[in-house]
């Protein structure tokens, strides 16, 4: 065998392992979109889900809203740092009885 063949030969064998690389790219690149694209349908599902879940807390929190309106004055008063001063200081005279 003549030295010049052994190029051709390296030259076809690196060829049709390209052609074969460039198959098995293309082939794991459609699974890849497939699973893509399945993915992409479960991820909206579950998104119009978290919505609604969404949209139903914001009315639960309206509604809870307007039932506390009569004790907002109260509330006010119990969030003022001296009020939540004198409970505590009441909780710890509790604890060492």
């Amino acid at each position: 065998m003549d030295l010049g063949w052994v190029g051709i030969w390296l030259l076809i064998a690196g060829g049709a392992a390209i052609v074969v690389e460039g198959a098995l790219a293309a082939w794991w690149s459609v699974r890849i979109t497939r699973r893509a694209q399945a993915l992409n349908e479960r991820l909206r599902g579950e998104q119009a889900h978290l919505q609604t879940d969404v949209e139903r807390l914001r009315v639960s929190v309206a509604e809870s809203a307007v039932l506390w309106q009569p004790y907002r004055r109260w509330l006010r008063w119990l969030r003022h740092p001296l009020a939540i001063a004198v409970l505590q200081s009441y909780a710890r005279r509790r604890l060492t009885r």
